[in-house]
């Protein structure tokens, strides 16, 4: 994807380097909250395909926007299927996020539809990710497999006992523990429970072991800190919806409390 002058380096160089990253989920289907999370600073968002009304249109846009806030936009799939990852690399996603990975051949599969080389992603550069035909065969080539990120997501029982292998995976950038899906399917309610911290300790483990990043979302500081200390560098903060909804709860109560 061609890039905007004085734009910082790649995104996925950042967060291999290990930089402290915070992002946000983007549950609305219009640029408008994107705008605003760009206007403020935060690193990159996850447009979020698998839980919001998202259409293929509406991501375009949304990534749009994005990049006019110089904010790297990563979606997260609501199907990792060739076609739906092959949709939102073209139109310029920074990479996507994988739900339910839970074999080392499920992570390959992933790994593939991300990647041209080595790899089974169908070319094309006449959309957003080529620079609309101005980018040059192998200049597309390379820098959209240098660049583009493919994270899996650790969220299912079986995928504890397959770690090493999942995260072993060549072409997996970084994976992400997405305990709310983990503590569900571990029959608990609250991700501090005594079986969930043990899992999400093993994930941890096994992504350091590898080398890989490791993403998780920020429940509070001190949640934080102790994702922090478990190796995750990258974090997501609430959501659109969420800080809407939090502003707008703060503001009735300011007035009615007068």
């Amino acid at each position: 994807m061609t890039r905007l002058q004085g734009a910082p380096r790649p995104f996925a160089q950042r967060l291999k380097a290990g930089e402290s990253l915070l992002g946000t989920f983007i549950k609305v289907p219009t640029v408008h909250t994107t705008e605003v999370i760009g206007s403020v600073g935060y690193d990159f968002i996850v447009i979020d395909q698998e839980h919001a009304p998202f259409d293929r249109q509406a991501i375009d846009t949304v990534i749009l926007a994005g990049l006019a806030q110089r904010m790297p936009a990563l979606v997260r799939v609501d199907a990792a299927s060739p076609a739906n990852i092959l949709g939102m690399l073209d139109c310029g996603a920074a990479g996507i996020l994988a739900p339910h990975v839970d074999s080392a051949e499920k992570a390959a599969a992933v790994a593939a539809a991300c990647r041209y080389r080595p790899g089974s992603r169908g070319f094309s550069r006449t959309g957003r990710a080529g620079g609309y035909g101005s980018v040059g065969v192998a200049e597309h080539i390379a820098q959209q497999d240098a660049e583009v990120l493919c994270i899996v997501m650790i969220e299912d029982v079986a995928a504890i006992d397959a770690i090493d292998a999942i995260a072993a995976v060549p072409g997996i950038d970084a994976l992400f523990i997405g305990r709310g899906d983990l503590c569900v399917a571990m029959g608990e309610t609250a991700t501090s429970a005594p079986r969930v911290i043990a899992a999400v300790r093993a994930i941890a483990a096994g992504a350091l072991r590898a080398g890989k990043p490791l993403l998780a979302v920020a429940e509070s500081a001190e949640d934080r800190a102790a994702m922090e200390a478990l190796g995750a560098r990258s974090f997501l903060v609430g959501s659109d919806l969420a800080f809407l909804r939090r502003a707008a709860t703060q503001s009735l109560s300011d007035h009615r409390g007068r």
